[in-house]
């Protein structure tokens, strides 16, 4: 066993742990942060994505020793108490179907505005290769990120495309 510390969404927790234990198990298992969904396993399909000391990784590939003494965000720690923009153009953009992906898309999306709060469309899409969606063809994720970062700029939703 392995102690570990660290603050998930804004919540210190310590415990003791298996080596081998994967962040994702213990954000859903320990933490009960059940928005982190499991996916792939793999870190193929990204729907696990985290921010872990503001950065995006697929918490599927981390351990969970590895997040000791990191602020991890998950998507439930991402709105306080209100949606986070991103959230909210997700669903007026229709950027979902199953949702299945949407935690993993838009803690990415939140990696990716942070570092480029003005992308182009095709830095948008560069930015989310790594998180698969099989439903919906991408057009409204992408819109809806491109949204947030114009309402971002100043401008009305709406006008960024």
């Amino acid at each position: 066993m392995n102690h570990v510390s660290m603050r998930i969404d804004g919540v210190r927790y310590d415990d003791d742990v298996e080596p081998r234990l994967l962040l994702v198990h213990y954000l859903r298992e320990v933490a009960g942060r059940t928005g982190t969904p499991v996916g792939c396993d793999t870190s193929n399909c990204g729907a696990c994505t985290v921010l872990m000391n503001g950065v995006s990784v697929k918490s599927c590939s981390v351990l969970a020793v590895q997040a000791d003494g990191a602020e991890i965000t998950t998507i439930q720690g991402l709105a306080n108490g209100e949606w986070h923009p991103l959230q909210r153009a997700f669903h007026e953009e229709h950027a979902l179907q199953c949702g299945y992906c949407t935690p993993g898309m838009i803690m990415a999306a939140a990696d990716l505005l942070r570092d480029n709060p003005r992308p182009s469309e095709q830095e948008v899409r560069d930015g989310l290769e790594g998180n698969l969606c099989r439903c919906t063809g991408y057009q409204n994720i992408v819109r809806a990120v491109l949204r947030v970062a114009g309402e971002m700029a100043g401008e009305q939703a709406g006008a960024a495309s």
